[in-house]
């Protein structure tokens, strides 16, 4: 089961997506009725996807999200600190509870695409080569009060495992403000995120940055740069630039990434090419004296021509 929530000004929205051991797709559509945060709603879409799960007698199940948050407060990595979040947090242990076996693992957001669609908007999912309908309701969960008490025996029935997949890359945050306006939950992220995303756009899945000459420059993660950087330094065509060369060359070609200038100077200076056949400076380290000029007309020089004719 795939699970995601999407919540922005004009209202929230929840996606479920099942997978089948025999390869069939099922997936949900919820329009959340109230206002929530994306932490609210990433609730309301696990707590939906598990009624579900638990409706259909799916003893064996396998959940992923890619609410870091939501994951680890249920692994007991993190602590649920908000008042707010905490029927949410104890209503879902007592549904997984109900489940024979059940593990949660943390995915990015592009591993996660069609519950993010269908949370978005269930009209814009496509799914080729599967003829399912997308069933699309009306809901808001109210979990029931619990008591403190019962934690320690609910904790007793199941287990939950977790396992990162891949880390999230800074494409992430920027595509995910473009599309659906999210904002990450720390501050300082927010206005970052506000005052660059206005440079970019997100044409045919991939984002792309405009400069300075108004040319779009595609975005590349981790592993790209890293391909990049070395096809311009010491590809076919790659001359072993210097670092600052290096960038001018990779922007030529293209290409961007926020830390470009400071990677294509720790990458020229690592390459063991250049270790090699670089040119050394073989003059002894000495204290430089300037002389000064005796007179000051002798570093001048005077050319004189005769009358053109």
């Amino acid at each position: 089961m795939y699970f995601d929530g999407a919540a922005h000004r004009d209202g929230a929205g929840a996606g479920v997506v099942f997978y089948t051991p025999e390869a069939d797709i099922l997936p949900y559509s919820f329009t959340l009725t109230r206002r929530c945060s994306n932490n609210v709603a990433e609730y309301q879409a696990l707590i939906l996807g598990l009624e579900t799960a638990v409706d259909m007698k799916q003893l064996h199940l396998r959940v992923y999200g890619d609410s870091k948050l939501v994951v680890n407060q249920l692994l007991g990595v993190y602590d649920v600190k908000k008042p707010e979040l905490i029927p949410y947090y104890k209503y879902a242990r007592q549904l997984m509870g109900y489940l024979g076996n059940v593990t949660i693992e943390h995915i990015p957001r592009n591993f996660n695409q069609q519950a993010d669609s269908l949370a978005r908007v269930a009209s814009m999912i496509t799914l080729p080569s599967h003829r399912n309908q997308i069933s699309i309701c009306q809901n808001w969960v109210i979990p029931l009060m619990f008591d403190e008490g019962n934690d320690s025996e609910e904790e007793n029935t199941y287990h939950i495992f977790v396992h990162e997949i891949e880390k999230e890359e800074w494409r992430h945050l920027i595509i995910d403000y473009l599309n659906h306006g999210k904002l990450p939950e720390d501050p300082k992220k927010r206005v970052d995120i506000r005052c660059r995303a206005p440079r970019f756009i997100y044409y045919k899945r991939t984002l792309y940055r405009r400069s300075f000459d108004g040319v779009f420059l595609r975005c590349l993660g981790e592993d790209e740069a890293m391909q990049a950087m070395e096809e311009a330094h010491s590809g076919i065509c790659g001359g072993h630039q210097s670092g600052p060369k290096l960038h001018f060359r990779i922007k030529r070609m293209g290409y961007y990434w926020p830390t470009m200038v400071k990677d294509c100077i720790d990458f020229a200076r690592k390459c063991q090419a250049c270790q090699f056949h670089g040119n050394f400076i073989h003059q002894p380290p000495e204290p430089l004296h300037p002389t000064v000029a005796s007179w000051p007309f002798d570093a001048w020089s005077l050319d004189i021509v005769g009358p053109l004719p």
